[in-house]
Order: C-alpha cells, then sequence, then structure tokens
C-alpha cells in the first residue's frame, strides 16, 4: 500500500470502528469496551492486550479492564495457541446472538431487582400502615410497568432461543 491510500484505509476503518461502536453503546458497553470488541471482531487473528493497547491507542490497563468485561458478557474468548507466550482473544463471531441474549437478561435481571425492590417499599408501607391512596397507586403503577416491560423482554428471549 502506498502512503495515500494507507491513510485513507485507516482513516475509514477508524471511522467504522467509530460507528460500530457506537451502536454496541446501546447495549451498555463503554466506549472503550465497544471499540474494543469491533476491533477484535473484525480483526483475522486473535490479539494480545499489547496488540490491542497499539491498535487502539489505550493503555495497557484500560485493553485488560476492557477485555474482562468482555468476557464477563461472554463476548469474547481467551484462545490457545501453541508457543504463544501471551494471551490471546478473539470475539465471539455469532454477534447478533450474543449480543441480544447478553441485553435481554440484563434487562430481565435489572427488572426483577426493581420490582423485588418495589414489593419492598411496597411492603414496608403496608406494615407502616401509611393510609395514601395516591402512594399506593403510584407503587402498583411502577411495578405494573416493570411487569409489562418483562413480559417484553421475555418474548424477545424466546425468540432467541
Amino acid at each position: 500500500m502506498n502512503g495515500t491510500h494507507a491513510a485513507r484505509f485507516e482513516h475509514v476503518n477508524n471511522q467504522l470502528i467509530s460507528e460500530f461502536s457506537k451502536t454496541l453503546e446501546m447495549f451498555s458497553l463503554n466506549k472503550t469496551e465497544a471499540q474494543l470488541f469491533v476491533t477484535l471482531f473484525f480483526n483475522d487473528k486473535p490479539m494480545t492486550l499489547d496488540d490491542m493497547k497499539e491498535a487502539l491507542g489505550k493503555s495497557k490497563t484500560a485493553m485488560s479492564n476492557a477485555t474482562r468485561t468482555l468476557l464477563d458478557y461472554n463476548l469474547v474468548e481467551k484462545v490457545f495457541i501453541k508457543g504463544a507466550r501471551k494471551d490471546l482473544y478473539q470475539a465471539k463471531k455469532d454477534l447478533y446472538d450474543k449480543f441480544m441474549k447478553t441485553y435481554v437478561k440484563r434487562w430481565l435481571d435489572a427488572l426483577d431487582q426493581q420490582v423485588s425492590s418495589l414489593k419492598s417499599i411496597q411492603s414496608d408501607v403496608n406494615d407502616s400502615n401509611i393510609k395514601s391512596d395516591s402512594l399506593n397507586t403510584k407503587l402498583n403503577e411502577a411495578i405494573k410497568f416493570h411487569h409489562s416491560l418483562e413480559e417484553v423482554f421475555k418474548q424477545i428471549s424466546q425468540y432467541d432461543q
């Protein structure tokens, strides 16, 4: 590649990473995690933390933290290559399935926690003999809202199975 072609390639590659990572940020990844996932996803070979650091111009600590999060979300995997002295990572390629399952599970977990908290508040209100139709109505509406969201995400999760 000549200098001009290489510079244009680099510019387009950076735009691709930037735009694709914006979509992934909607799935509650931070900017660094999203950029790292996109970089790993489009890279043909597994990468070390040093490779990631070089590709994204971020610190090795930032790459380590982002990799750990992506591993926790089951979006990347550690790979073994004989003779490699450093840990290598690659993105899991079944992108839609991985993101939807992770995203839906996180929503369902959060909604379950919120409903539990709201019911606990409702129980506290009832136990303290607070007589407020307005407060009880608000609590019931909040619980109903969360249950409605829960149903939507359960329906989405059924499509992915």
